[in-house]
């Protein structure tokens, strides 16, 4: 069995409406700093991160402490919006966010089925630092949900996975909160 930590990257310097790819403002990086804290005596493990800014700012102080390089894997990116305009793209996140994955076109269905290929292929304990849609599109395949946005992780907050003969299963689901995902 392969246990993965799910982590929410920590607060952003900018909104999904504000800026394509924001690192992390001062509070996301205490927010990072507390992460490492209480995922450090479980590695070193393998830290696999989404090419944002955000994501590999909230590897950092883990990686540091374990001294270890996370790998950066884009499957577990942010969900990819087909529009660049900011304005626009907010609006689109909105109309997703209130969805269910069943219903949307075929390319973000297969984004959310590579992302779940993504983490069925750790072969042990995994750090995977990613992003709110990508964290629900994990914890809805293990809970078999189908809504796209079903919780609202809270930055840095960690969910838990478990891969069981190549099923996803939730061990502990993320702390909560009422963060401003647009």
């Amino acid at each position: 069995m392969t246990t993965l930590y799910l982590v929410r990257h920590g607060k952003a310097a900018a909104g999904w409406d504000a800026d394509h790819d924001p690192g992390l403002d001062p509070a996301g990086r205490a927010q990072a700093e507390e992460m490492a804290v209480l995922l450090a005596s479980r590695g070193p493990l393998p830290l696999l991160v989404s090419p944002m800014a955000r994501t590999r700012e909230t590897a950092i102080p883990l990686a540091e402490q374990w001294q270890t390089e996370p790998h950066i894997e884009p499957r577990v990116s942010e969900i990819p919006s087909p529009v660049s305009d900011l304005a626009e793209r907010a609006r689109w996140l909105r109309g997703v966010a209130g969805n269910q994955w069943s219903q949307l076109e075929p390319t973000l269905q297969t984004w959310r089925s590579n992302l779940i290929e993504a983490l069925r292929e750790q072969t042990g304990d995994t750090v995977i630092v990613t992003h709110f849609i990508a964290i629900n599109a994990a914890v809805g395949a293990a809970i078999n949900e189908d809504r796209v946005v079903h919780f609202h992780p809270d930055y840095c907050s960690i969910t838990t996975l478990r891969i069981d003969n190549n099923r996803l299963s939730l061990l502990k689901q993320g702390d909560e909160a009422t963060t401003r995902v647009l």
